[in-house]
Protein backbone atom coordinates (compact mmCIF):
# COMPACT_ATOMS: atom_id res chain seq x y z
CA UNK A 1 0.00 0.00 0.00
CA UNK A 2 1.50 3.22 -0.95
CA UNK A 3 2.06 6.20 1.35
CA UNK A 4 -0.75 9.02 1.14
CA UNK A 5 2.22 11.29 0.42
CA UNK A 6 2.93 9.27 -3.08
CA UNK A 7 1.53 9.24 -6.63
CA UNK A 8 1.57 7.21 -9.12
CA UNK A 9 2.49 8.47 -12.52
CA UNK A 10 1.83 6.75 -15.77
CA UNK A 11 4.94 7.02 -18.07
CA UNK A 12 4.65 6.48 -22.11
CA UNK A 13 7.05 7.04 -25.00
CA UNK A 14 10.70 6.14 -24.68
CA UNK A 15 9.78 3.99 -21.43
CA UNK A 16 6.66 3.44 -20.99
CA UNK A 17 5.29 2.02 -17.21
CA UNK A 18 3.99 3.33 -13.56
CA UNK A 19 6.15 5.29 -11.43
CA UNK A 20 5.78 5.97 -7.89
CA UNK A 21 7.09 9.49 -6.79
CA UNK A 22 6.32 12.04 -3.97
CA UNK A 23 5.08 14.68 -5.85
CA UNK A 24 5.69 17.29 -3.28
CA UNK A 25 9.39 16.32 -2.93
CA UNK A 26 10.11 15.25 -6.34
CA UNK A 27 11.20 18.33 -9.04
CA UNK A 28 11.48 17.86 -13.08
CA UNK A 29 14.74 16.75 -12.47
CA UNK A 30 14.58 13.96 -10.83
CA UNK A 31 11.58 12.80 -12.56
CA UNK A 32 13.94 13.12 -15.71
CA UNK A 33 16.56 11.56 -14.10
CA UNK A 34 14.52 8.41 -12.98
CA UNK A 35 13.05 7.49 -16.19
CA UNK A 36 16.39 8.18 -18.30
CA UNK A 37 17.79 5.71 -15.82
CA UNK A 38 15.21 3.11 -16.75
CA UNK A 39 15.44 4.41 -20.44
CA UNK A 40 19.40 3.11 -20.37
CA UNK A 41 19.72 6.91 -21.85
CA UNK A 42 21.12 10.88 -20.82
CA UNK A 43 19.00 12.86 -19.14
CA UNK A 44 19.94 15.06 -22.23
CA UNK A 45 18.15 12.68 -24.59
CA UNK A 46 14.70 12.99 -22.47
CA UNK A 47 12.04 15.59 -23.03
CA UNK A 48 8.83 15.36 -20.72
CA UNK A 49 5.93 16.58 -21.48
CA UNK A 50 2.76 17.09 -19.30
CA UNK A 51 -0.53 18.75 -20.30
CA UNK A 52 0.68 19.36 -23.24
CA UNK A 53 3.78 21.45 -22.24
CA UNK A 54 7.27 20.14 -21.54
CA UNK A 55 8.55 20.04 -18.31
CA UNK A 56 10.95 22.49 -17.84
CA UNK A 57 13.96 21.84 -14.85
CA UNK A 58 14.23 24.14 -12.12
CA UNK A 59 16.90 26.40 -12.09
CA UNK A 60 18.68 27.19 -8.43
CA UNK A 61 16.61 29.96 -7.54
CA UNK A 62 12.92 27.89 -7.58
CA UNK A 63 11.85 24.56 -6.32
CA UNK A 64 9.29 23.85 -8.32
CA UNK A 65 7.39 20.31 -7.06
CA UNK A 66 5.78 18.10 -9.42
CA UNK A 67 2.75 18.98 -7.46
CA UNK A 68 2.96 22.67 -7.82
CA UNK A 69 3.47 21.76 -11.89
CA UNK A 70 -0.39 20.07 -10.99
CA UNK A 71 1.30 16.46 -11.28
CA UNK A 72 -0.86 13.80 -9.28
CA UNK A 73 -1.40 10.75 -8.67
CA UNK A 74 -2.37 8.93 -11.87
CA UNK A 75 -1.21 11.88 -14.05
CA UNK A 76 0.38 10.84 -17.54
CA UNK A 77 3.68 11.51 -18.71
CA UNK A 78 4.89 11.16 -22.37
CA UNK A 79 8.68 10.75 -22.49
CA UNK A 80 10.32 11.35 -25.76
CA UNK A 81 13.60 10.79 -27.16
CA UNK A 82 15.49 13.61 -28.67
CA UNK A 83 19.19 13.65 -30.18
CA UNK A 84 21.91 14.94 -27.53
CA UNK A 85 22.49 18.00 -29.37
CA UNK A 86 18.63 18.56 -29.49
CA UNK A 87 18.70 17.91 -26.18
CA UNK A 88 21.05 20.68 -25.37
CA UNK A 89 19.37 23.12 -27.66
CA UNK A 90 16.12 22.80 -25.65
CA UNK A 91 17.62 23.35 -22.74
CA UNK A 92 19.37 26.30 -23.61
CA UNK A 93 16.69 27.94 -25.68
CA UNK A 94 14.49 27.40 -22.33
CA UNK A 95 17.41 28.80 -20.39
CA UNK A 96 17.03 31.55 -22.82
CA UNK A 97 13.35 32.11 -22.58
CA UNK A 98 14.14 31.61 -18.78
CA UNK A 99 16.15 34.85 -18.79
CA UNK A 100 14.58 36.78 -21.53
CA UNK A 101 11.18 37.23 -19.07
CA UNK A 102 13.27 37.80 -15.91
CA UNK A 103 14.56 40.57 -17.97
CA UNK A 104 11.66 41.67 -18.90
CA UNK A 105 9.95 41.38 -15.47
CA UNK A 106 12.69 43.59 -14.05
CA UNK A 107 12.01 46.36 -17.08
CA UNK A 108 8.25 46.66 -15.69
CA UNK A 109 8.98 46.79 -12.14
CA UNK A 110 11.49 49.20 -12.74
CA UNK A 111 9.76 51.90 -15.25
CA UNK A 112 6.96 51.10 -12.30
CA UNK A 113 8.91 52.04 -9.55
CA UNK A 114 10.87 55.14 -11.34
CA UNK A 115 7.91 56.50 -12.50
CA UNK A 116 5.99 55.72 -9.17
CA UNK A 117 8.35 57.77 -7.38
CA UNK A 118 8.80 60.82 -10.26
CA UNK A 119 4.85 61.13 -10.79
CA UNK A 120 4.20 62.08 -7.36
CA UNK A 121 5.56 65.39 -6.66
CA UNK A 122 7.69 63.85 -4.11
CA UNK A 123 11.46 64.15 -3.26
CA UNK A 124 13.37 62.16 -5.71
CA UNK A 125 15.91 59.35 -4.31
CA UNK A 126 17.84 59.84 -7.27
CA UNK A 127 19.93 63.08 -7.67
CA UNK A 128 17.28 64.18 -10.91
CA UNK A 129 13.59 64.45 -11.88
CA UNK A 130 12.07 63.00 -14.89
CA UNK A 131 9.60 65.08 -16.84
CA UNK A 132 6.75 64.91 -19.19
CA UNK A 133 7.58 67.70 -21.96
CA UNK A 134 5.99 68.59 -25.53
CA UNK A 135 7.96 68.80 -28.59
CA UNK A 136 9.33 72.50 -27.68
CA UNK A 137 10.97 71.12 -24.04
CA UNK A 138 8.33 73.08 -22.56
CA UNK A 139 6.98 70.79 -19.26
CA UNK A 140 3.10 69.71 -19.87
CA UNK A 141 0.71 69.22 -16.62
CA UNK A 142 -1.18 66.14 -15.76
CA UNK A 143 -2.98 64.67 -12.91
CA UNK A 144 -0.97 62.91 -10.97
CA UNK A 145 -2.82 59.41 -12.20
CA UNK A 146 -2.37 60.24 -16.00
CA UNK A 147 1.46 61.75 -14.91
CA UNK A 148 2.22 58.26 -13.78
CA UNK A 149 0.41 56.23 -16.36
CA UNK A 150 1.77 58.82 -19.00
CA UNK A 151 5.52 58.21 -17.59
CA UNK A 152 5.22 54.27 -17.27
CA UNK A 153 4.23 54.24 -21.02
CA UNK A 154 6.76 56.59 -22.47
CA UNK A 155 9.78 54.96 -20.35
CA UNK A 156 8.35 51.24 -21.93
CA UNK A 157 8.25 53.30 -25.01
CA UNK A 158 11.48 53.75 -24.93
CA UNK A 159 12.85 50.53 -23.42
CA UNK A 160 10.70 49.25 -26.79
CA UNK A 161 12.76 50.85 -29.25
CA UNK A 162 15.94 50.01 -27.77
CA UNK A 163 15.36 46.26 -28.57
CA UNK A 164 13.66 47.37 -31.98
CA UNK A 165 17.50 48.64 -32.48
CA UNK A 166 18.87 46.04 -31.72
CA UNK A 167 16.75 43.95 -33.89
CA UNK A 168 15.09 42.01 -30.65
CA UNK A 169 11.56 42.25 -32.46
CA UNK A 170 9.62 39.83 -30.22
CA UNK A 171 10.50 41.55 -27.15
CA UNK A 172 10.22 44.73 -28.17
CA UNK A 173 6.47 43.75 -28.95
CA UNK A 174 6.45 42.56 -25.42
CA UNK A 175 7.86 45.77 -23.72
CA UNK A 176 5.44 47.44 -26.16
CA UNK A 177 2.20 45.87 -25.69
CA UNK A 178 3.00 46.70 -21.59
CA UNK A 179 3.29 50.33 -22.24
CA UNK A 180 0.44 50.58 -24.78
CA UNK A 181 -1.73 48.98 -21.58
CA UNK A 182 -0.08 52.04 -19.53
CA UNK A 183 -1.23 54.53 -21.49
CA UNK A 184 -4.52 52.89 -21.76
CA UNK A 185 -4.95 53.96 -17.76
CA UNK A 186 -5.21 57.49 -18.79
CA UNK A 187 -7.78 59.47 -19.41
CA UNK A 188 -8.39 60.19 -23.38
CA UNK A 189 -8.91 63.61 -23.31
CA UNK A 190 -5.76 63.75 -21.49
CA UNK A 191 -3.91 62.30 -24.08
CA UNK A 192 -5.55 62.90 -27.19
CA UNK A 193 -3.20 65.23 -28.75
CA UNK A 194 -0.21 63.30 -27.69
CA UNK A 195 1.81 61.67 -30.39
CA UNK A 196 3.08 59.42 -28.31
CA UNK A 197 0.57 56.89 -28.26
CA UNK A 198 0.27 56.34 -32.61
CA UNK A 199 4.06 56.23 -32.63
CA UNK A 200 3.43 53.11 -30.50
CA UNK A 201 1.53 51.52 -32.83
CA UNK A 202 3.58 51.83 -35.54
CA UNK A 203 6.56 50.68 -33.99
CA UNK A 204 4.06 47.61 -32.76
CA UNK A 205 3.01 46.94 -36.33
CA UNK A 206 6.88 47.86 -37.43
CA UNK A 207 7.84 44.54 -35.13
CA UNK A 208 5.42 42.46 -36.76
CA UNK A 209 6.54 42.89 -40.07
CA UNK A 210 9.77 42.03 -39.13
CA UNK A 211 9.01 39.11 -37.19
CA UNK A 212 7.17 38.11 -41.38
CA UNK A 213 3.94 37.28 -39.05
CA UNK A 214 1.00 37.27 -41.20
CA UNK A 215 -1.05 35.87 -37.83
CA UNK A 216 -1.18 39.61 -36.69
CA UNK A 217 -2.68 40.74 -40.32
CA UNK A 218 -6.12 41.90 -38.98
CA UNK A 219 -4.55 43.48 -35.76
CA UNK A 220 -2.15 45.63 -37.84
CA UNK A 221 -4.76 46.78 -40.00
CA UNK A 222 -6.38 48.26 -36.59
CA UNK A 223 -3.55 49.49 -35.06
CA UNK A 224 -2.28 51.58 -38.48
CA UNK A 225 -5.85 52.67 -38.36
CA UNK A 226 -5.76 54.36 -34.67
CA UNK A 227 -1.75 55.56 -35.60
CA UNK A 228 -3.23 57.95 -38.62
CA UNK A 229 -6.19 58.72 -36.37
CA UNK A 230 -4.00 59.76 -33.85
CA UNK A 231 -1.05 61.33 -35.71
CA UNK A 232 -3.89 63.66 -37.58
CA UNK A 233 -5.17 64.54 -34.29
CA UNK A 234 -1.50 65.50 -32.73
CA UNK A 235 0.19 66.84 -36.07
CA UNK A 236 -3.35 68.17 -37.70
CA UNK A 237 -4.19 68.12 -41.01
CA UNK A 238 -1.32 67.21 -43.33
CA UNK A 239 0.67 67.93 -40.53
CA UNK A 240 0.25 71.44 -40.42
CA UNK A 241 0.05 71.99 -36.98
CA UNK A 242 3.65 69.56 -36.58
CA UNK A 243 5.61 71.64 -39.09
CA UNK A 244 4.09 74.82 -37.43
CA UNK A 245 5.57 74.05 -34.19
CA UNK A 246 9.08 72.84 -35.49
CA UNK A 247 9.03 75.77 -37.84
CA UNK A 248 8.74 74.53 -41.09
CA UNK A 249 10.89 71.60 -40.89
CA UNK A 250 9.78 68.34 -42.42
CA UNK A 251 11.20 66.33 -39.59
CA UNK A 252 8.14 63.88 -39.85
CA UNK A 253 8.46 62.63 -43.16
CA UNK A 254 10.14 59.18 -42.04
CA UNK A 255 7.56 58.51 -39.52
CA UNK A 256 4.79 58.95 -42.24
CA UNK A 257 7.13 56.72 -44.70
CA UNK A 258 7.08 54.00 -42.69
CA UNK A 259 3.07 54.04 -41.76
CA UNK A 260 2.61 54.16 -45.27
CA UNK A 261 4.91 51.40 -46.27
CA UNK A 262 2.68 49.45 -43.60
CA UNK A 263 -0.59 50.42 -44.58
CA UNK A 264 0.53 49.56 -48.51
CA UNK A 265 1.71 45.48 -46.43
CA UNK A 266 -1.52 45.38 -44.91
CA UNK A 267 -3.47 46.27 -47.84
CA UNK A 268 -1.11 43.64 -49.95
CA UNK A 269 -1.87 40.84 -48.03
CA UNK A 270 -5.49 41.73 -47.82
CA UNK A 271 -5.86 41.60 -51.84
CA UNK A 272 -6.21 45.31 -51.81
CA UNK A 273 -4.02 45.85 -54.33
CA UNK A 274 -4.95 49.42 -55.46
CA UNK A 275 -4.95 50.96 -52.22
CA UNK A 276 -1.79 49.03 -51.57
CA UNK A 277 0.06 50.73 -54.57
CA UNK A 278 -1.13 54.08 -53.56
CA UNK A 279 -0.05 53.54 -50.37
CA UNK A 280 3.53 52.46 -51.23
CA UNK A 281 3.82 54.97 -54.17
CA UNK A 282 3.64 57.91 -51.81
CA UNK A 283 5.97 56.03 -49.51
CA UNK A 284 8.39 56.36 -51.99
CA UNK A 285 7.88 59.33 -53.32
CA UNK A 286 8.73 60.09 -49.67
CA UNK A 287 11.81 58.01 -48.85
CA UNK A 288 13.47 59.69 -52.69
CA UNK A 289 12.64 63.04 -50.71
CA UNK A 290 14.72 61.70 -47.59
CA UNK A 291 17.84 60.64 -49.40
CA UNK A 292 20.55 63.20 -48.50
CA UNK A 293 22.58 64.51 -51.60
CA UNK A 294 26.64 63.85 -50.91
CA UNK A 295 27.57 67.18 -52.18
CA UNK A 296 25.28 68.84 -49.30
CA UNK A 297 26.32 66.83 -46.74
CA UNK A 298 29.88 67.11 -47.33
CA UNK A 299 28.90 70.97 -46.90
CA UNK A 300 27.59 70.74 -43.48
CA UNK A 301 29.94 68.19 -42.18
CA UNK A 302 32.58 71.16 -43.28
CA UNK A 303 31.15 73.26 -40.67
CA UNK A 304 32.17 70.83 -37.99
CA UNK A 305 28.79 68.84 -37.30
CA UNK A 306 29.33 64.52 -37.28
CA UNK A 307 27.90 62.74 -40.35
CA UNK A 308 25.28 61.26 -38.55
CA UNK A 309 23.44 65.07 -36.92
CA UNK A 310 24.12 66.53 -40.60
CA UNK A 311 22.00 63.82 -42.15
CA UNK A 312 19.27 64.07 -39.94
CA UNK A 313 19.22 68.04 -40.15
CA UNK A 314 19.51 67.70 -43.75
CA UNK A 315 16.26 65.48 -43.51
CA UNK A 316 14.28 67.06 -41.34
CA UNK A 317 15.09 70.87 -43.40
CA UNK A 318 14.36 69.27 -47.14
CA UNK A 319 18.05 69.01 -48.11
CA UNK A 320 18.41 72.95 -47.35
CA UNK A 321 22.25 73.36 -46.36
CA UNK A 322 21.43 76.40 -44.29
CA UNK A 323 18.18 75.63 -43.19
CA UNK A 324 19.89 72.40 -41.97
CA UNK A 325 22.91 74.31 -39.82
CA UNK A 326 19.96 76.83 -38.57
CA UNK A 327 18.52 73.84 -36.98
CA UNK A 328 21.70 71.93 -35.89
CA UNK A 329 22.67 75.11 -33.80
CA UNK A 330 19.45 75.32 -32.43
CA UNK A 331 19.93 71.60 -31.66
CA UNK A 332 22.97 72.22 -29.96
CA UNK A 333 22.02 75.52 -27.78
CA UNK A 334 18.87 73.19 -26.68
CA UNK A 335 21.56 70.05 -25.74
CA UNK A 336 23.70 73.02 -23.25
CA UNK A 337 21.02 74.42 -21.78
CA UNK A 338 19.43 71.33 -20.92
CA UNK A 339 22.86 70.05 -19.67
CA UNK A 340 23.02 73.60 -17.44
CA UNK A 341 19.20 73.05 -16.33
CA UNK A 342 20.14 69.26 -15.40
CA UNK A 343 22.84 70.61 -13.21
CA UNK A 344 20.53 73.37 -11.53
CA UNK A 345 17.90 70.22 -11.02
CA UNK A 346 20.56 68.06 -9.19
CA UNK A 347 21.88 71.19 -6.73
CA UNK A 348 18.16 71.84 -6.05
CA UNK A 349 17.48 68.44 -4.98
CA UNK A 350 20.65 68.25 -2.90
CA UNK A 351 19.45 71.39 -1.40
CA UNK A 352 15.82 69.93 -0.92
CA UNK A 353 17.05 66.41 0.52
CA UNK A 354 19.02 68.56 3.19
CA UNK A 355 15.79 70.15 3.84
CA UNK A 356 13.89 67.17 4.31
CA UNK A 357 10.53 66.21 3.22
CA UNK A 358 6.75 67.06 4.28
CA UNK A 359 4.67 65.19 5.90
CA UNK A 360 2.87 63.97 2.53
CA UNK A 361 6.58 62.81 1.61
CA UNK A 362 6.79 65.99 -0.55
CA UNK A 363 9.98 67.93 -1.38
CA UNK A 364 10.08 71.61 -0.04
CA UNK A 365 9.48 74.29 -2.64
CA UNK A 366 12.13 76.19 -3.41
CA UNK A 367 10.46 79.08 -5.18
CA UNK A 368 8.66 79.96 -2.30
CA UNK A 369 11.50 79.21 -0.07
CA UNK A 370 13.14 81.81 -2.33
CA UNK A 371 10.38 84.50 -1.97
CA UNK A 372 10.15 84.01 2.36
CA UNK A 373 14.38 84.45 2.29
CA UNK A 374 13.58 87.40 0.33
CA UNK A 375 11.65 89.04 3.47
CA UNK A 376 14.27 88.48 5.75
CA UNK A 377 14.03 84.85 7.21
CA UNK A 378 16.79 82.94 7.84
CA UNK A 379 17.18 79.90 5.03
CA UNK A 380 17.38 77.39 7.17
CA UNK A 381 14.69 78.00 9.26
CA UNK A 382 12.37 78.93 6.73
CA UNK A 383 12.70 75.87 5.04
CA UNK A 384 11.83 73.81 7.96
CA UNK A 385 8.83 76.29 8.21
CA UNK A 386 7.96 75.00 4.86
CA UNK A 387 8.58 71.78 5.25
CA UNK A 388 6.39 71.08 8.88
CA UNK A 389 3.34 73.40 7.01
CA UNK A 390 3.34 71.31 3.16
CA UNK A 391 4.71 74.35 1.59
CA UNK A 392 2.13 76.59 2.82
CA UNK A 393 3.11 80.02 2.46
CA UNK A 394 0.98 81.84 4.97
CA UNK A 395 1.41 79.20 7.72
CA UNK A 396 4.95 78.94 7.35
CA UNK A 397 4.88 82.76 8.29
CA UNK A 398 2.97 82.57 10.67
CA UNK A 399 5.24 79.81 12.61
CA UNK A 400 8.46 82.45 11.87
CA UNK A 401 6.30 85.23 13.22
CA UNK A 402 5.40 83.08 16.18
CA UNK A 403 8.14 83.00 18.93
CA UNK A 404 7.14 79.81 20.78
CA UNK A 405 6.77 77.98 17.25
CA UNK A 406 9.85 79.67 15.63
CA UNK A 407 11.82 77.62 19.12
CA UNK A 408 10.20 74.59 18.65
CA UNK A 409 11.28 75.33 14.43
CA UNK A 410 15.14 75.79 16.07
CA UNK A 411 15.08 72.76 17.89
CA UNK A 412 13.43 70.35 14.82
CA UNK A 413 16.59 71.84 13.10
CA UNK A 414 19.06 70.80 15.65
CA UNK A 415 17.45 67.66 16.01
CA UNK A 416 17.26 66.76 12.14
CA UNK A 417 21.46 67.86 12.49
CA UNK A 418 22.22 65.56 14.88
CA UNK A 419 20.39 62.56 12.89
CA UNK A 420 22.19 63.51 10.17
CA UNK A 421 25.70 63.57 11.99
CA UNK A 422 24.76 60.36 13.37
CA UNK A 423 24.09 58.94 9.87
CA UNK A 424 27.37 60.47 8.31
CA UNK A 425 29.32 58.71 11.78
CA UNK A 426 27.57 55.40 10.86
CA UNK A 427 28.44 55.32 7.73
CA UNK A 428 32.12 56.52 8.23
CA UNK A 429 32.41 53.79 10.74
CA UNK A 430 30.39 50.94 8.15
CA UNK A 431 33.64 51.83 5.80
CA UNK A 432 36.21 51.57 8.09
CA UNK A 433 34.91 48.17 9.29
CA UNK A 434 34.54 47.03 5.63
CA UNK A 435 38.60 48.00 5.03
CA UNK A 436 38.91 44.81 7.29
CA UNK A 437 39.84 47.41 10.82
CA UNK A 438 38.26 46.29 14.26
CA UNK A 439 35.00 47.86 15.25
CA UNK A 440 36.06 48.83 18.87
CA UNK A 441 38.88 50.34 17.25
CA UNK A 442 37.42 52.10 14.85
CA UNK A 443 34.83 53.78 16.90
CA UNK A 444 37.90 54.61 19.83
CA UNK A 445 39.55 56.33 16.60
CA UNK A 446 36.70 57.88 14.83
CA UNK A 447 35.43 59.85 18.61
CA UNK A 448 39.03 60.85 18.49
CA UNK A 449 38.09 63.06 16.26
CA UNK A 450 40.52 64.22 12.97
CA UNK A 451 39.95 63.88 9.81
CA UNK A 452 39.58 60.85 7.44
CA UNK A 453 42.50 60.27 6.68
CA UNK A 454 43.87 61.08 10.69
CA UNK A 455 41.90 58.52 11.46
CA UNK A 456 43.15 56.07 9.18
CA UNK A 457 46.75 56.85 10.08
CA UNK A 458 46.01 56.58 13.78
CA UNK A 459 44.50 53.06 12.85
CA UNK A 460 47.14 51.95 10.78
CA UNK A 461 50.14 53.06 12.87
CA UNK A 462 49.25 52.96 16.17
CA UNK A 463 48.31 49.83 18.46
CA UNK A 464 44.82 49.07 19.98
CA UNK A 465 45.25 50.29 23.07
CA UNK A 466 46.17 53.67 21.64
CA UNK A 467 42.95 54.45 19.66
CA UNK A 468 40.56 52.58 21.75
CA UNK A 469 41.66 55.09 25.08
CA UNK A 470 39.56 58.37 23.83
CA UNK A 471 36.39 55.68 23.31
CA UNK A 472 37.29 54.10 26.91
CA UNK A 473 37.53 57.39 28.57
CA UNK A 474 34.06 58.84 26.62
CA UNK A 475 32.20 55.69 28.04
CA UNK A 476 33.86 55.74 31.29
CA UNK A 477 32.63 59.56 31.93
CA UNK A 478 28.68 58.32 30.42
CA UNK A 479 28.34 55.20 32.15
CA UNK A 480 29.73 54.00 35.16
CA UNK A 481 27.53 50.79 35.18
CA UNK A 482 30.19 48.47 33.27
CA UNK A 483 28.25 47.98 29.52
CA UNK A 484 31.05 47.61 27.18
CA UNK A 485 28.64 47.29 24.19
CA UNK A 486 30.26 48.68 20.83
CA UNK A 487 27.97 51.18 19.69
CA UNK A 488 28.21 53.82 16.78
CA UNK A 489 25.67 56.11 18.20
CA UNK A 490 28.48 58.54 18.99
CA UNK A 491 26.03 61.47 19.57
CA UNK A 492 24.72 59.64 22.78
CA UNK A 493 27.47 60.83 24.57
CA UNK A 494 27.34 63.99 23.86
CA UNK A 495 26.92 65.74 27.12
CA UNK A 496 30.08 63.43 28.15
CA UNK A 497 32.22 64.46 25.51
CA UNK A 498 31.35 67.49 24.45
CA UNK A 499 30.13 71.27 25.62
CA UNK A 500 28.49 71.56 22.08
CA UNK A 501 24.62 70.34 21.61
CA UNK A 502 25.45 69.23 17.87
CA UNK A 503 28.68 68.33 17.83
CA UNK A 504 30.92 67.32 14.73
CA UNK A 505 33.47 65.40 13.55
CA UNK A 506 36.04 65.98 10.94
CA UNK A 507 36.50 62.83 10.10
CA UNK A 508 32.72 62.85 8.97
CA UNK A 509 32.88 66.41 7.79
CA UNK A 510 35.52 65.84 5.22
CA UNK A 511 33.52 63.07 3.66
CA UNK A 512 30.60 63.90 1.13
CA UNK A 513 27.23 62.11 1.59
CA UNK A 514 28.31 60.68 -2.06
CA UNK A 515 31.15 59.29 -0.84
CA UNK A 516 29.73 57.59 2.18
CA UNK A 517 27.00 56.40 -0.46
CA UNK A 518 24.19 57.68 2.39
CA UNK A 519 21.17 59.48 1.52
CA UNK A 520 21.65 63.03 3.95
CA UNK A 521 18.22 63.80 3.62
CA UNK A 522 15.74 64.35 6.33
CA UNK A 523 12.93 61.92 6.59
CA UNK A 524 13.30 61.33 3.21
CA UNK A 525 11.68 58.58 0.71
CA UNK A 526 11.73 55.48 2.25
CA UNK A 527 14.36 53.04 1.18
CA UNK A 528 12.65 50.59 -0.70
CA UNK A 529 13.66 47.24 -2.88
CA UNK A 530 15.13 48.75 -6.23
CA UNK A 531 16.89 47.39 -9.32
CA UNK A 532 19.42 50.12 -9.43
CA UNK A 533 21.00 48.37 -12.80
CA UNK A 534 18.00 48.37 -14.47
CA UNK A 535 16.84 51.41 -13.51
CA UNK A 536 20.05 53.08 -14.34
CA UNK A 537 19.73 51.98 -17.43
CA UNK A 538 16.70 53.08 -18.49
CA UNK A 539 17.79 56.60 -17.16
CA UNK A 540 20.35 56.63 -19.18
CA UNK A 541 18.18 55.28 -22.38
CA UNK A 542 16.01 58.63 -21.73
CA UNK A 543 18.87 61.08 -21.69
CA UNK A 544 20.00 59.87 -25.00
CA UNK A 545 16.77 60.91 -26.47
CA UNK A 546 15.14 64.12 -27.51
CA UNK A 547 12.26 65.50 -28.56
CA UNK A 548 12.47 64.43 -32.26
CA UNK A 549 14.23 61.05 -31.53
CA UNK A 550 10.77 59.02 -32.45
CA UNK A 551 11.17 60.96 -36.34
CA UNK A 552 14.81 60.47 -36.45
CA UNK A 553 14.54 56.78 -38.51
CA UNK A 554 17.13 55.18 -40.80
CA UNK A 555 14.83 54.08 -44.01
CA UNK A 556 17.63 52.35 -45.39
CA UNK A 557 15.32 48.75 -44.61
CA UNK A 558 11.71 50.72 -45.52
CA UNK A 559 13.46 51.64 -49.40
CA UNK A 560 14.13 47.84 -49.94
CA UNK A 561 10.61 46.38 -48.69
CA UNK A 562 8.46 49.53 -50.70
CA UNK A 563 10.88 48.28 -53.95
CA UNK A 564 9.96 44.81 -53.23
CA UNK A 565 6.50 45.23 -52.63
CA UNK A 566 5.85 47.45 -55.65
CA UNK A 567 7.92 45.01 -58.07
CA UNK A 568 5.11 42.06 -56.17
CA UNK A 569 2.36 44.17 -57.38
CA UNK A 570 4.26 44.61 -61.04
CA UNK A 571 4.45 41.19 -61.59
CA UNK A 572 0.78 40.38 -60.93
CA UNK A 573 -0.56 41.74 -57.80
CA UNK A 574 -3.19 44.07 -59.14
CA UNK A 575 -4.42 41.12 -61.03
CA UNK A 576 -4.88 39.06 -57.75
CA UNK A 577 -1.78 36.71 -58.18
CA UNK A 578 0.09 37.89 -55.63
CA UNK A 579 0.30 35.61 -52.66
CA UNK A 580 -0.58 36.73 -49.14
CA UNK A 581 0.54 33.84 -47.61
CA UNK A 582 3.27 35.46 -45.14
CA UNK A 583 4.78 39.02 -45.17
CA UNK A 584 8.26 39.04 -46.59
CA UNK A 585 10.86 42.05 -46.34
Amino acid sequence: MSSPSMAKLKVAGTWAGVLEVEPENWTVLMLREEIAKRSNMGTESINLIFAGKVLKDCNSEEKNSLSQLGIKNNSKILACRVSVEEGKTLKNELLADDERNRRLARIKAAVTALSKRHADGALPIEDFDIELEDQSGKKVHFSETDRQAIMTGLMLHTSGKRFIRKQMFSDALEVLTMGEEAFSLCNPKSIELVDNIPILQIDMVWCYFMLQDIDWLSVAGLRLEKAREGLERAHGKDSSRFRLLQAGCSSELALYLRLELLEGVVAYHSGQFDKSRKFLTSAQAKFFQLQVPDEALSVVMSIGFGEQDAKRALRMSNQDVQSAVNFLVVEREKREQKREDDICRRNEIKKQKRYGVTPLKKAVDLQKLTELVSIGFEKELAAEALRKNENGTQEALDDLTNPEANTELQRAIESRKRKRQQRATDATVERLVSMGFERSRVIGAVQAGGSLEQVMHQLLTHPRADTTAAADDCSNAHDSSGNNNASTDLNANDNACAPDSTPTNPAVENLSPDTLGIDNSNEGPSAEQRDLEMEDEIADELTRGDALSDYNIDVTQEGDAINEYLALLDSGGGNGKASSSQLSH
